[in-house]
């Protein structure tokens, strides 16, 4: 049987997720940081803060995580919590999901234009739950065949093995999901958008 594991701390971790005004990590800024540190005896430490960016926030922003310049101008600016986030976070290793792409960078362009030079990522260990999830369950054909029909891909790399294979997937999936459609005008919506 599986042991059973668990996080084995021997210094706190920080989980942090951003929502920001964009997704461009050099001129967009943070409407909202959340932090949970995890304790090495268990205990957890939540804070979630709301930040006026001081720039306005793109539709696009404000349809995914629905914060709106009017919900933030009350608040304070990152400059203004910048140095006691970056005293709560530091002794920390840091965990996010996508952070090491966006959340992270991010945050480090906040610190600088804030002037706190103090805090050094290079200096932390950082764990991003999406890149374990990617290279754990694998996005190729094969893996594809596998979770979808439930059979190994034989001959993967020759071609006509990997076109019936996918057609095949293409079926399953249809089963599988049933709002992505059936018809190649809602497939190929859904597959492109």
């Amino acid at each position: 049987a599986d042991t059973y594991m668990e996080l084995n701390l021997k210094i706190p971790i920080l989980f942090f997720d951003i929502e920001s005004t964009g997704l461009n990590v050099a001129t967009d800024r943070i409407v909202e940081i959340c932090a949970v540190k995890i304790h090495p005896n268990g205990d957890q430490e939540i804070k979630t803060r709301r930040i006026n960016p001081t720039i306005p926030i793109s539709p696009e922003a404000q349809a995914v995580h629905g914060i709106s310049d009017e919900d933030v101008k009350d608040c304070p600016t990152f400059k203004q919590i910048a140095k006691s986030l970056a005293q709560w976070m530091s002794g920390c290793d840091i965990a996010g999901y996508n952070s090491t792409k966006f959340d992270i960078p991010l945050l480090a362009e906040e610190f600088l234009r804030a002037d706190v030079q103090d805090f050094d990522f290079r200096k932390r260990k950082l764990v991003d739950v999406q890149t374990i999830f990617h290279k754990m369950e694998q996005r190729t054909l094969s893996a594809a065949y596998k979770f979808y029909c439930g059979k190994e891909l034989d001959n993967a790399h020759s071609a006509e093995a990997d076109t019936l294979a996918t057609y095949e997937v293409l079926e399953a999936q249809i089963a599988h999901y049933g709002d992505i459609g059936e018809t190649v005008d809602e497939l190929s919506a859904y597959s492109t958008h």
